[in-house]
């Protein structure tokens, strides 16, 4: 089949790297990977950070221009050379989906999204305009692919037919993180002796860009719940960077002497840097689900998280991680604290975690119900 495959929020292709980007690059990978041919059909941004109303509509207005666009070019090309299916990864009120839902109505097409959320809360509001449109482009679609169990509840009863629900755990592409895990004495050799680590004392990994809103705050309650752990051995890798370093810094500031700066790696160098670490530690401040827990759990690393959003979707408590409630400084340092002291349990979880993945959160097992969920979707039958 013939994808047109859209990320209102951020496509595919965006130069700045984020975990939005990847699950797009991911998702367009995991449809190629069942012989589906995927292009990008447009890079436009409908993000509205801010609320503004008069933004929006300039937004909505080029917006539906580039839909009409769209289909000229589309109805310019021979049948045989048209999308079978728009596919819509990530609309909410701040990034509604302009182009797709018109799109698809016009040449008669299956309109499928992923990760879509809705907010009632938001009616009315600064996004007032955004939310409406998401709310129409989610009633409209043949098929919504939920990777967010959170979003389920309010999602739903946009639905004429629950059936159009198609749930779909969060996935990475495991195998580079496997194979790293499969060599960890010499990457943690490599990164002790680059960066000057004792390669004695347990090391704890947190993987986040720093900017301000949720990514510092969680920086800011992982300082806090490692100070609490001053009469113990280890270290913290931060992997990284961003506009908010330097508040980062700050919110590490009482654990400074025992924070390891590595700044940005790029994706192909990190399966080494998690195959090195011995627990992720991250607090998740509003979390959608983090696939930064794939990536360590696929490395053999245990996590510690906060229990908010879809986390608890990609780290089985108990299992392959410790989930402590969100806000809780004490219980995220108490979780640490048992696997910094308990290093036959972290090898076990680590083991465990790896095969967690490899059995519910492996592209290949995505492509599957990813393919299953596009190939019937019920197109037009409600248009």
């Amino acid at each position: 089949m013939r994808v047109a495959f859209y990320a209102p929020m951020k496509p595919a292709n965006h130069p700045t790297p984020s975990g939005d980007r990847r699950m797009a690059q991911l998702l367009m990978a995991a449809l190629e990977r069942v012989g589906h041919d995927v292009e990008i059909a447009s890079t436009f941004r409908s993000y509205d950070r801010a609320g503004d109303a008069r933004r929006q509509r300039r937004l909505a207005a080029i917006g539906q221009s580039l839909a009409a666009r769209s289909i000229r070019r589309y109805r310019g090309r021979p049948s045989t050379a048209r999308p079978d299916v728009w596919f819509t990864y990530h609309l909410y009120h701040k990034a509604p989906d302009w182009l797709g839902p018109a799109v698809a109505r016009d040449l008669g097409i299956a309109y499928v999204v992923a990760e879509a959320s809705f907010a009632p809360k938001q009616a009315g509001g600064p996004w007032a305009d955004g939310h409406a449109a998401a709310g129409a482009a989610i009633g409209a679609a043949d098929r919504v692919i939920a990777l967010n169990s959170a979003d389920t509840l309010c999602v739903l009863p946009l639905l004429a037919d629950a059936s159009r629900l198609a749930p779909l755990k969060p996935f990475i592409d495991a195998a580079p993180f496997a194979r790293a895990a499969g060599d960890r004495e010499r990457h943690r050799a490599t990164l002790a002796g680059a960066e000057d680590i004792e390669p004695s004392v347990p090391w704890l990994l947190a993987v986040a860009m720093m900017r301000a809103g949720d990514k510092l705050a969680s920086y800011q309650a992982l300082g806090r719940s490692l100070a609490r752990l001053e009469d113990r051995p280890w270290r913290l890798l931060v992997a990284g960077d961003g506009p908010a370093r330097a508040e980062v810094a700050a919110a590490l500031g009482a654990i400074a002497t025992r924070v390891h700066w590595l700044g940005q790696v790029d994706e192909e160098s990190l399966p080494p840097v998690y195959a090195a670490a011995d627990v992720f530690a991250w607090p998740a401040v509003n979390e959608a689900y983090g696939m930064v827990f794939l990536e360590a759990q696929a490395s053999g690393v245990p996590v510690v998280a906060g229990r908010v959003g879809g986390v608890p979707d990609v780290v089985s408590e108990g299992i392959t991680g410790t989930l402590v409630p969100p806000g809780d400084d004490a219980e995220l340092s108490d979780a640490i604290a048992a696997l910094l002291d308990d290093p036959d349990r972290r090898r076990e979880m680590g083991q465990r975690a790896r095969r967690y993945v490899f059995a519910h959160h492996d592209i290949g097992v995505a492509a599957a119900a990813l393919d299953a969920a596009i190939r019937n979707p019920g197109a037009a039958s409600h248009r």
